[in-house]
């Protein structure tokens, strides 16, 4: 008691409300500076209460490549098998996978946008991803219908996929009809579908459109092939906010509003929290040149994250 006033310990907190208190930290606070507070706090970051949500997707956009899944196992692992929520870009292996997978039975949301996990994989593990409601798969060029069918067959509580491309390649891309046929047979309760720069044709929407009856959002921007009639949609008695085909993106020269906070085109201005090297950029000209691709691995200095991770 000082003053009158009660002053609370926050040591005496309990860990699950540290672990939410801690999740609105930056990941570099909450591994170093954190555990070094008190004791009780040390132990909150060591325990699962942090980690039911893991979301370290800006992290893995300025990070080493090398770094990634170390990072990811350790707090995968320290989750104790209490995760809620994995989302990472870049996943390297199919080993990697194997890991998260076996650590999913509580999982619900999984996003590894530009992950180099195959089809085998995928078929393999996707029964053990039975509880996951929303997943992104988006830039997985090694995947196909084959992992889709797996998935939607395994999880039958999906509501929620996102399978975007990138706009740059898509001409040298091969068809994905097979994708959209296995989202149509297997994916039949969901509401929210993106599948922006995706190589199909009208027939495949409207296969999707005909068999998942709860779908509420569809984003098909930059799929030229898809010729959608409104008043058909109207006519069906389907309310299916529907994006696209066409487009004005960051590539014409404007940011695209519509995409989600999880999925958007980002400028190192958006990304520099200060964890960046000077010298991972070499002038103004390689930064402006770098921003097609903005989400790939650019800039953490190796030192820096060997120093903390």
């Amino acid at each position: 008691m000082e003053g009158g006033v009660n002053l609370r310990n926050w040591a005496d907190l309990l860990p699950d409300a540290l672990g939410l208190i801690f999740s609105n930290l930056s990941l570099q606070e909450t591994l170093t500076i954190v555990p070094r507070v008190c004791k009780s706090w040390n132990q909150a970051v060591l325990g699962p209460y942090c980690w039911q949500h893991i979301n370290i997707l800006d992290w893995s956009y300025r990070s080493n490549p090398d770094h990634i899944e170390p990072m990811l196992r350790l707090l995968v692992t320290r989750s104790g098998g209490a995760l809620r929520e994995i989302t990472v870009s870049g996943i390297l292996s199919d080993l990697t996978f194997s890991f998260v997978a076996d650590h999913a039975r509580s999982l619900q949301k999984l996003q590894i946008p530009r992950c180099n996990i195959s089809d085998s994989v995928v078929e393999q593990l996707s029964s053990k991803l039975s509880a996951v409601t929303f997943m992104d798969l988006s830039y997985c060029c090694k995947i196909s219908g084959r992992a889709l069918s797996a998935i939607g067959k395994s999880c039958k509580s999906l509501v929620g996929f996102r399978r975007n491309m990138h706009p740059i390649d898509v001409q040298d891309r091969r068809t994905q009809a097979e994708e959209a046929v296995a989202i149509a047979a297997t994916m039949s309760k969901l509401k929210h579908l993106e599948m922006a720069y995706n190589c199909i044709d009208t027939k495949s929407v409207v296969e999707i459109i005909n068999k998942c009856d709860e779908l509420e959002f569809l984003d098909v921007r930059g799929c030229w092939d898809v010729k959608l009639d409104q008043d058909w949609l109207e006519k069906r008695g389907r309310k299916v906010k529907v994006l696209g085909p066409h487009v004005v993106d960051q590539f014409e020269g404007h940011s695209c509003s519509d995409y989600s906070d999880s999925d958007s085109f980002y400028d190192y201005e958006s990304l520099d929290d200060g964890l960046w090297d000077d010298d991972d950029v070499d002038d103004d000209e390689d930064r402006v040149g770098s921003r097609l691709e903005l989400r790939f691995y650019e800039g953490f200095n190796e030192n820096y994250v060997n120093g903390w991770v």
